[in-house]
């Protein structure tokens, strides 16, 4: 399939998810929205994709949610007529939809790893904390736009950004608007390793996640799962998951594959995960 916004392929089971308008500063028209979480569904659905890249083209990452959405009437955001009331329900509709396109990336069985160059803008801070790991190149900057156009962060950035980097950190950004380099988002946490060029961020990224798709992928799903759920639940609970979700989940199997793999001095093989029916 053919999308508007993104370019998508998948190789050695790792997908490579691409923002593909490097002239409108891959900006967030209503497309994306509706595209992101469908491409994202659909190779997890698959069952054979094992870790996602999400990159970009162009001189910057991302410019966040383009103009225009604002001021469409068909999505709540830009107001509309009708009872007060309705017109604000509809406004919430739309908000909690776009939160879960970036939702989506949590929700995978697969890690998701973001490798950002030049601006990271408003909404694609929203979209790049909800990835596992974020990685960007030396020129990249980081900015919580919507306080300096009068309004509050709507998508998770808020949300999630003081669960990564430091909440007083977190605070100071959001309350000022101020721009964030690449050195001290590694500082702070935010980025996982900054990288000198666009191209070698993509490529060192893109081996990070080979490196993941060698793993069992039902382990690296188990992994994924208890550190989402440990960072919104305390220990208590978490253990409990955990002790849970092994009772299910855990088989031999893969154990008994690295073993024998590494006794036979070769890399072990691991099926894949079933994939999902698209509908029932």
């Amino acid at each position: 399939m053919s999308w508007k916004c993104f370019d998508v392929t998948v190789s050695n089971h790792v997908a490579h998810v691409v923002l593909n308008r490097p002239d409108e500063l891959n900006s967030m028209i209503s497309e994306f929205w509706n595209e992101l979480p469908l491409i994202v569904r659909e190779l997890d659905n698959r069952g054979d994709v094992r870790a996602l890249v999400l990159s970009s083209t162009g001189r910057h990452f991302c410019a966040g949610m383009d103009l225009a959405v604002f001021s469409s009437a068909d999505n709540g955001l830009g107001g509309g007529a009708g009872e007060m009331g309705r017109v604000r329900a509809r406004l919430r509709q739309t908000a909690l939809m776009l939160q879960e396109s970036f939702t989506s990336f949590e929700k995978a069985r697969m890690p998701v790893l973001a490798a950002i160059q030049g601006g990271c803008i408003g909404g694609a801070i929203d979209m790049v904390t909800a990835a596992d790991m974020r990685y960007c190149s030396a020129d990249a900057f980081f900015v919580i736009q919507e306080i300096n156009i009068g309004m509050t962060a709507d998508v998770g950035t808020l949300q999630r950004l003081p669960k990564i980097i430091p909440d007083g950190v977190a605070r100071e950004y959001a309350y000022t608007g101020r721009r964030m380099t690449a050195q001290r988002a590694v500082e702070v946490g935010l980025v996982n390793e900054v990288f000198p060029t666009h191209e070698a961020l993509v490529t060192g990224v893109l081996e990070i996640a080979g490196e993941i798709a060698s793993k069992s992928p039902l382990a690296v799903w188990g992994s994924k799962e208890m550190l989402t759920y440990a960072r919104d639940h305390s220990v208590a609970d978490s253990l409990n998951y955990i002790a849970t979700w092994q009772t299910g989940m855990f088989q031999p199997s893969d154990m008994v594959e690295s073993f024998t793999a590494k006794a036979e001095g070769r890399d072990p093989e691991y099926p894949d995960l079933i994939s999902n029916p698209d509908e029932f």
